[in-house]
C-alpha cells in the first residue's frame, strides 16, 4: 500500500494543483544490515568523516594561503578558493549517477586515492619552488572533486550499513562530525600547519587521508547499490545512460511534493547562510565595531551552536517532534538575518548566529534521515548530490546577491531582505512537511493531526 508520502508526489490531472495518484513501484530497499554491525559501522563511518573533513578543512586554508605566496592578485587568490568548491556545482549530479552504479566504499578509497596524489604531487612541486596559482588550481579541482566523491558516497552507504533505528544517530554525528572538522577545526588547524611550514602542513594532511583510507576495512555489510530492475521511479535500470539517469534522479525529487519542498526551502536558507558570512565580515567591523577577537567569537558561535544541534537532536526530536524541530531551522535563520537590522549589539548577534548554527544541525540530521526512508537506494547516490547541490550551489549565488543588494540598498537592507525570504517559506514549510506526512514517513502508526 502507498502511503500519503508516495500518493502526493506525483501530481498532474486537468488542473493547476489537482493531486492524482499514480500507481508506483514502492523503493527497493537494501537488506537490513546486522543490528550488531551498526555500532561498529557508525564508528568506522563517524572517523574517516572526522578525519577526512579535518584534512578537507587544513586543505581549504593551506591552499588559499600558499596562494598569497605565489601572487598578490586577489583574483588569482579567490580562483584558487573557487577550485575547491566549484566541482559541487560542475560534478555532482554525474557523481551521484557513479554512486549509484558502483561499489560505495571503493569510490570512498578512490577518493582518498586522487586526494594523495594531488597532495603528493604539490608537495613535491613545493619542496622544488615550483608552486604556482596554476597548480594550486589544478589540485584544488583535484581535492574538489574528491570531496564531491566522498561525501556522496559515505551518506548514501548509511541506510545499507545501519538499520532504520540507528540511522537517526549515524546521521547525527556524521553531520555534527563535518560541521566541526570542514568548519571550524580544520582551517584553525590548518592555519597552525602552515605556520609551521608549508611541507609540515602538506604531510600531514596526507597522512591524514592515508589513515582514514584503512579504517574503511573495518567496515561490514553491502556497499554496492540495491537494483531497481526495471527503473521504476526514476531509479537505475540496465541500459540508462547518464544523462538519462540524472533526468530521472532530478525528475523523481521534483515529483515528491515532500522532498521538493524540503530542497526549495533548503536553497533558500544556505543562501541566507552564504549572504550572512560574505557581509558579516564588513558589517561587524565597520557597522558594530568590532575588533578581531570581538569577530572570532561572534563566528564561533555558529559552531557552538552546530554541535549542540548535533548532542541534542535525538532529544529535542523526542520531546518536541521531527516536525517543529526542523522548522527550528527557519527560526534560527531569519534571526541570523534579521538582529542585525534590529541591534548591533555583539551578545545578540551573536546569540541569533548560535540559533541559526543549532537549527542547520538540527535540519540537516532530519533532512538526511528522512531522505534515506524514502529514496530508493540505487538513487541515494542522486539524491545526496542533488541536496548538497541545492545547499552548497546556493551559498556562493547568497553572497553574491547579498554583495549588490548592500552596494545598492546598504547593509541592514540587504539583511531585511532575506530575512523576509526566509519568512517567505514558512507556509510551504507548514503546509507540506505536516506531522501526519512525517508519521507515514517514519511508520508511526499512533494517530496524528497535521
Amino acid at each position: 500500500m502507498m502511503s500519503t508520502a508516495d500518493t502526493q508526489a506525483h501530481e498532474g490531472g486537468s488542473g493547476p494543483g489537482t493531486a492524482v495518484r499514480v500507481a508506483v513501484e514502492p523503493p527497493v530497499r537494501p537488506p537490513e544490515p546486522a543490528t550488531r554491525y551498526a555500532s561498529r559501522n557508525i564508528a568506522v563511518l563517524l572517523g574517516f568523516t572526522a578525519v577526512t573533513n579535518l584534512a578537507d578543512g587544513v586543505t581549504k586554508i593551506a591552499l588559499p594561503l600558499l596562494a598569497t605566496q605565489a601572487s598578490g592578485s586577489p583574483a588569482q587568490v579567490a580562483a584558487v578558493s573557487l577550485s575547491l568548491t566549484l566541482p559541487w556545482l560542475l560534478v555532482a549530479l554525474h557523481v551521484g549517477v557513479l554512486v549509484d552504479r558502483v561499489d560505495r566504499r571503493r569510490l570512498l578509497w578512490g577518493a582518498n586515492a586522487l586526494r594523495l596524489a594531488a597532495l603528493g604531487a604539490l608537495l613535491l612541486t613545493s619542496l622544488a619552488d615550483g608552486v604556482t596559482i596554476a597548480v594550486l588550481c589544478a589540485v584544488g579541482a583535484v581535492l574538489g572533486i574528491a570531496e564531491v566523491i566522498a561525501l556522496t558516497s559515505a551518506s548514501a552507504l548509511i541506510p545499507a550499513l545501519t538499520p532504520p533505528k540507528d540511522r537517526e544517530r549515524a546521521n547525527t554525528w556524521i553531520a555534527g562530525a563535518e560541521t566541526v572538522c570542514n568548519e571550524f577545526c580544520g582551517p584553525f588547524v590548518g592555519g597552525l600547519l602552515v605556520a609551521a611550514g608549508t611541507g609540515v602542513a602538506l604531510g600531514a594532511t596526507w597522512v591524514s587521508y592515508l589513515a582514514a583510507s584503512f579504517v574503511l576495512v573495518l567496515l561490514v555489510g553491502r556497499f554496492r547499490p540495491a537494483r531497481q530492475g526495471d527503473g521504476a521511479a526514476g531509479g537505475t535500470a540496465v541500459g540508462d545512460s547518464v544523462h538519462q539517469q540524472i533526468v530521472g534522479g532530478l525528475r523523481y525529487l521534483w515529483r515528491h511534493v515532500l522532498l521538493r519542498t524540503m530542497a526549495l526551502i533548503l536553497t533558500v536558507l544556505c543562501a541566507c547562510w552564504g549572504a550572512w558570512l560574505a557581509l558579516m565580515p564588513l558589517f561587524a567591523t565597520s557597522v558594530m565595531d568590532l575588533g578581531p577577537g570581538e569577530y572570532g567569537a561572534l563566528l564561533s558561535a555558529l559552531g557552538v551552536g552546530g554541535l549542540v544541534g548535533a548532542l541534542a537532536v535525538t532529544w529535542v526530536n523526542r520531546f518536541f517532534g521531527r516536525r517543529w524541530v526542523m522548522f527550528a531551522d527557519l527560526v534560527g535563520t531569519f534571526a541570523m538575518m534579521a538582529v542585525p537590522v534590529l541591534t548591533t549589539h555583539l551578545w545578540a548577534v551573536a546569540a541569533a548566529a548560535f540559533a541559526g548554527g543549532m537549527g542547520g544541525t538540527l535540519w540537516t540530521v532530519n533532512a538526511r534521515t528522512i531522505g534515506q526512508r524514502l529514496v530508493p537506494d540505487d538513487m541515494l547516490g542522486r539524491y545526496n548530490a542533488v541536496s548538497r547541490l541545492f545547499s552548497w550551489g546556493a551559498m556562493p549565488l547568497g553572497a553574491g546577491a547579498m554583495g549588490l543588494l548592500a552596494e545598492w540598498f546598504g547593509l541592514r537592507p540587504a539583511f531585511l531582505l532575506f530575512a523576509v525570504s526566509v519568512a517567505v517559506t514558512v507556509p510551504p514549510f507548514l503546509r507540506v512537511v505536516t506531522r501526519a506526512t512525517l508519521a507515514e514517513v517514519f511508520d508511526e502508526r499512533r494517530v496524528v493531526t497535521p
